[in-house]
């Protein structure tokens, strides 16, 4: 049966569900907010500065919102929200679907499979938009897992904006399908390597859940 996923604890303000990793972007705005809204209705200079403030402060929290979802059956789901940019057949015989994840998505990431993670390596790069092909050579974060169909690669790109990747779990850590593993402070996009004989059941332009959107077709 479908099931949600808890995470270790996240940030939270105000009740809202925010993504592990945003406390020092949020805390900083939202204080910046809240100073100006009160020194406004003593100082119209104050307001002037309020309503940017608060703007900011609305939109950091949408950013990094991180909602529960209800994770759906199959061998392998979408690690990412955003919307299929690519799907490339690979030498070896395994198949890259590459999500496209803009600032408005949920930047948080899901494990694809249940399994153990056997290697979680941070790569140095640049930090080109991720819809240019030469954003593969990006900042990155390469996860592999070990699971029921083997090795799963996955690959957390930075993209122009987004230039802090932050990984939820180590190496050897047991993780299930759906499980939040990470974050890519506003956006970028997620790689995915789909092993041979894995029948892809999205199209390039579909948008895509993380945790609920089947990447593989019954």
């Amino acid at each position: 049966m479908p099931h949600s996923q808890s995470s270790a604890p996240r940030d939270s303000l105000a009740g809202v569900r925010l993504a592990r990793g945003a406390s020092p972007w949020l805390l900083p705005t939202v204080a910046t907010a809240a100073v100006s809204l009160v020194r406004a209705r003593r100082s119209g200079r104050w307001a002037a500065v309020a309503v940017p403030a608060t703007a900011l402060a609305a939109g950091m929290l949408w950013f990094f919102r991180d909602p529960e979802r209800e994770i759906t059956q199959g061998r392998v789901i979408s690690p990412a929200d955003g919307v299929v940019q690519s799907i490339m057949p690979w030498k070896d015989g395994r198949t890259r679907v590459a999500i496209f994840m803009s600032p408005l998505n949920v930047h948080v990431n899901r494990a694809p499979l249940a399994g153990t993670v056997t290697s979680v390596e941070h790569i140095p790069g640049g930090f080109v938009p991720a819809f240019n092909k030469e954003s593969e050579n990006n900042e990155r974060v390469v996860w592999h897992f070990d699971t029921e169909l083997g090795d799963i690669e996955m690959v957390q790109i930075a993209g122009a904006v987004a230039r802090r990747i932050v990984p939820y779990v180590p190496q050897g850590t047991k993780v299930e399908q759906g499980e939040r593993i990470g974050l890519i402070r506003f956006g970028s996009r997620v790689d995915i390597y789909l092993p041979q004989g894995i029948d892809v059941a999205v199209e390039v332009g579909q948008t895509t859940t993380a945790g609920v959107t089947r990447l593989d077709r019954h």
